[in-house]
């Protein structure tokens, strides 16, 4: 089943030096944009990640410091990556919880701000994961009748990611999906906004999960001694725990929305 798309949607795959948001690095980059008309455009690229790539990671995915000494740095690109993802929905398998706060890192480190409020993210892991629980290579196969050949190379994982969210449609359009812990009923149906409300797990309002949307619509932190407070209360009662948070090992863009809440707290006292 083709999607639906009421403008482009961009499937995209990283690799990088390892799987701390926070410290760790892009080393390569895929991204597939799909059109309304249902025409695609791909782009690759490698990169020098200036720091030393994880023994665990270059297990993975093959690629040592060595192969990336003359790629350009992610500065050098950022404007060509940017401009190619503008004014589209984005896509990936695990991508919520860490190719996307990863791709926002990358940008913010260089003084980019790369905006997510008004873009529409699916999570295809997270549909497979609700609907048929297994990893990457299980669902291309599951679901696309095929064996992922060069798993753990970005563009093939991406097409692969593409191909399988086309056949959770083939398999689901139309069927019911309902929360336990809510007692909510999604039906899922060729629909960017359907297919990202589903795949998002939690109302998360970084991306890394730190910070999250309670019922209420307050951004309360989503870890720690205070998990489920909110976040401007905890800056009215401990100020301090904004400059905790602000030195430790927080990703740039979690640090970005608390500042923002902690300058709206500041203006109203």
């Amino acid at each position: 089943m083709n999607l639906l798309l009421s403008r482009p949607i961009v499937f995209f795959d990283v690799e990088t030096t390892g799987l701390n948001v926070g410290k760790d690095k892009i080393i390569e980059l895929a991204l597939l944009k799909v059109y309304p008309d249902g025409s695609e455009k791909e782009k690759v690229w490698r990169i020098n990640p200036e720091i030393p790539i994880s023994k665990e990671a270059e297990a993975v995915h093959g690629i040592s410091n060595a192969d990336l000494k003359d790629k350009p740095v992610f500065a050098e690109v950022a404007n060509e990556i940017f401009n190619f993802l503008q004014d589209c929905d984005l896509a990936g398998f695990n991508s919520n919880k860490f190719d996307l706060p990863l791709l926002v890192e990358e940008f913010l480190r260089i003084g980019m701000s790369f905006d997510l409020r008004d873009r529409k993210c699916i999570d295809v892991q997270n549909i497979f994961h609700k609907m048929e629980p297994r990893n990457l290579s299980a669902a291309y196969r599951f679901y696309c009748q095929k064996e992922l050949v060069n798993a753990h190379q970005a563009l093939a994982d991406t097409r692969a990611t593409f191909e399988i969210l086309k056949g959770q449609l083939d398999k689901y359009d139309g069927k019911q999906y309902e929360d336990t812990r809510t007692g909510n009923i999604f039906t899922l149906k060729n629909n960017v906004k359907v297919l990202s409300d589903f795949s998002r797990e939690v109302r998360t309002v970084d991306f890394a999960g730190h910070i999250v949307f309670n019922e209420a619509d307050e951004e309360v932190f989503n870890f720690g001694k205070y998990k489920g407070v909110p976040v401007k209360k905890v800056f009215i009662i401990e100020p301090p725990y904004y400059d905790w948070m602000m030195k430790a090992d927080f990703p740039l863009y979690t640090k970005e929305i608390i500042s923002k809440i902690y300058r709206n707290v500041k203006m109203k006292q």
